[in-house]
């Protein structure tokens, strides 16, 4: 039995290689354990290419301001490990996640002596242990968030009482599939019989997968730009993209959320469906008051956050295709005009070449390719073949910045950090913390 927190936390990391095999066995019997805590929880499920870790962040905040106690379960995290189950935002304490780990580790033991239930993995563990935490400690809602995909997710032992499907594009094709179509049938995993299903714009042969998978579980659809609208949102001089909200039954006008991009406001229109569904289902009114101070306090680390205003510096985890095509979108409306200088270390298994194809394009950009401190990280080596033209590989990402700020000519000119959330998180870390949290 471990003593302390980082014991504890390494015990977990332990299992993080393990090839978890197909199926939802060994989380639903470890949750049996534990007296099935999910049952208890009063949920939102929140799955997504893309748009999924910012939707969460946005419901918190919303169901917060009505005087809800709100857990949210995440992933990955950015700044601390601990960040990943939290309690109205705040991050579980060293304490409460010790004393949770030690409560799960003898069950998890136990099926590590059954072969059928052996070699449970940390997603796994974590997400038993974040509804047992939760169940607990009785929070009034649980905003949860899908790991990979959603059909074979750990998480989805849940019965929500709203389901969001954010986005859906080609990503984790490993796992999920090779076609548009067979990853949206993973994402629609998480629809349950009768469950309202709020969506964000999705591709339309996706979007029909959805659509067909809702219908059969006589689950309402709520789809946005057909149920739920929200206008084009206005950067203003405080970088806050200013939109109006509204559906059948309401109309929030004047609202602005703090994370910079279109694609925010459609995050943030498709929380706020959500948000007044799961409010309807448990009795409850949200004021638009309630609305735009959700929305003002929404913080998520690493979407368009600017971390230094003189030199312009921006740290964003596009980490896929559908990911760079918006933020490329975003930086030729935001950003137009201002010379780019942007900074990517990525996976080995993403797509890099077409995560760089839209970003290359945007005009005055300049690219540097880094290798970063995790193990599936891309290697010097590997990122050489990606090298020419606009696009230069160095040794390490403090190269690329120093370079960067070399040739800065304006004070608006852009240094963007990009290409992976582990990156990110190791960016964050060093240049906002001055050392990297090892945990």
């Amino acid at each position: 039995m471990f003593e302390t927190v980082e014991e504890a936390v390494a015990w977990l990391h332990q299992r993080r290689n393990f090839n978890g095999r197909p199926g939802l066995i060994r989380v639903m019997r470890l949750l049996a354990m534990l007296g099935n805590p999910e049952r208890r929880l009063r949920a939102i499920h929140v799955a997504g290419t893309n748009g999924k870790g910012s939707v969460t962040a946005y419901l918190r905040n919303i169901l917060a301001e009505t005087g809800l106690t709100v857990g949210s379960f995440t992933s990955p995290f950015i700044e601390t490990f601990n960040e990943r189950i939290a309690v109205d935002s705040q991050p579980i304490t060293d304490a409460d996640l010790l004393e949770e780990l030690k409560r799960v580790q003898p069950f998890v033991e136990a099926l590590d002596q059954q072969p059928e239930l052996s070699e449970i993995t940390e997603f796994e563990i974590l997400t038993a242990a974040a509804f047992d935490y939760f169940a607990r400690i009785n929070v009034d809602a649980a905003v949860i968030e899908v790991g990979i995909g959603g059909l074979l997710d750990s998480t989805n032992v849940l019965t929500p009482l709203v389901s969001v499907i954010t986005t859906i594009g080609m990503d984790h094709m490993d796992l999920l599939g090779d076609t548009l179509a067979k990853i949206a049938a993973q994402k629609a995993g998480i629809i349950k019989s009768g469950i309202p299903i709020v969506t964000g714009k999705l591709p339309e042969a996706a979007q029909t997968i959805v659509a067909e998978t809702a219908k059969k579980a006589e689950a309402p659809l709520y789809e946005l730009g057909r149920d739920f609208f929200a206008d084009s949102g206005i950067l203003d001089g405080e970088l806050f993209e200013n939109f109006s909200f509204s559906d059948r039954t309401v109309r929030w006008p004047h609202l602005r959320t703090p994370l910079i991009g279109k694609h925010q406001v459609e995050n943030a229109a498709v929380a706020l469906e959500a948000a007044r569904l799961f409010a309807e289902k448990l009795g409850l009114s949200i004021t638009r008051n309630d609305i735009k101070k959700g929305l003002d306090k929404t913080r998520w680390p690493g979407r368009m956050e600017i971390i230094s205003t003189e030199p312009l510096i921006m740290l964003d985890g596009a980490h896929n295709a559908p990911a760079a095509q918006r933020l490329a979108e975003n930086l030729r409306k935001e950003f137009s005009g201002r010379q780019l200088f942007l900074i990517i270390g990525s996976l080995a298994t993403k797509d890099l070449t077409a995560i760089l194809a839209p970003l290359a394009k945007l005009p005055g950009v300049k690219i540097y390719l880094t290798p970063f401190e995790y193990p599936r990280a891309r290697s010097e080596a590997q990122l050489a073949a990606f090298s020419g033209g606009k696009i230069q590989v160095v040794s390490a990402w403090q190269e690329g910045l120093a370079d960067a700020l070399a040739n800065l000519n304006e004070t608006d000119d852009l240094i963007l950090f990009t290409g992976s959330l582990y990156f990110i998180s190791e960016i964050r870390a060093a240049l906002l913390e001055g050392e990297k949290n090892e945990i």
